[in-house]
């Protein structure tokens, strides 16, 4: 607000004081900021490079998931939401942890640590759970290599012959970034706060995020998206004509169109 008007600001996304366009600009050559900004939001420092390497060492340690998990709990019932299937394998997780109801500082990380290192394992294991048994397709599981960053890691698993470009990892490597911090306003970082408000443990709370994020108004617009863009390509036949998408894009805004929501999703979210 200038003189009581509002005036448009230029948009800037800040973690623990860093600008996120300079933490991404600093992750050159054979640099990957995942971790480096991990440790960033939890500790609220960044690492110099005795620490990064000690927290690196710790996720390779913990990308491992209890004896028979991927078997009786990921690909026991797949699901095409794969929300739910990452967050029934969190809450499973929980009774593998003989701590699991310890909310000390100390546990809580390391029930976080252990989460943010299963997690490409949970997910990319739970794509595969589906892509087999709804799909046809070939089933198969590598293992995280511990010499590879997350990025490297998520790509490795996911591919059928293990190989990925360097570009692709620096990618996908920025947009964990980009997605990290969500500060303390929206759905699903508010739901933690308000399940941990109660006592509960790690894997409640971060089950109970999941399942706020996983919403179409939320993280679940991505597929709102994919569908929407389906529905205007069915609808406008010359995407190159501005004046006929701007036609389309209003008969959503009014709900007249698509899903009837008047909603244009991926714009903050929905």
């Amino acid at each position: 607000m200038e003189d009581g008007k509002k005036v448009p600001c230029e948009g800037k996304l800040w973690y623990r004081g860093y600008d996120c366009i300079e933490l991404v600009n600093g992750f050159r050559g054979d640099h990957f900021g995942f971790e480096e900004v991990a440790y960033l939001l939890l500790f609220g420092k960044l690492p110099n490079r005795d620490e990064l390497k000690h927290f690196n060492d710790i996720l390779a340690s913990s990308r491992t998931l209890p004896t028979n998990f991927t078997r009786d709990v990921i690909m026991k019932a797949p699901s095409s939401d794969y929300m739910n299937s990452l967050t029934r394998s969190v809450l499973t997780l929980a009774s593998y942890d003989k701590n699991c109801s310890d909310t000390s500082i100390e546990n809580v990380l390391r029930q976080c640590l252990g989460l943010i290192a299963v997690f490409p394992m949970l997910a990319v294991y739970g794509y595969h759970a589906y892509n087999h048994y709804s799909n046809d397709e070939s089933m198969y599981i590598h293992r995280p290599q511990k010499k590879l960053s997350t990025a490297e890691n998520l790509l490795m698993m996911l591919r059928p012959d293990k190989q990925y470009t360097e570009l692709e990892a620096k990618v996908l490597d920025t947009a964990l970034v980009l997605h990290m911090e969500h500060g303390g306003g929206n759905n699903s970082t508010f739901t933690t706060r308000v399940v941990t408000s109660s006592g509960s443990d790690t894997y409640s709370v971060v089950a109970a995020a999941l399942s706020s994020l996983k919403g179409p108004k939320h993280g679940g617009a991505n597929i709102k998206v994919v569908e929407m863009m389906r529905d205007i390509e069915a609808h406008v036949s010359d995407w190159t004509d501005e004046d006929a998408v701007r036609v389309y894009l209003n008969k959503i805004l009014n709900k007249e169109a698509f899903d009837g929501k008047g909603l244009i999703y991926g714009m903050g979210h929905a």
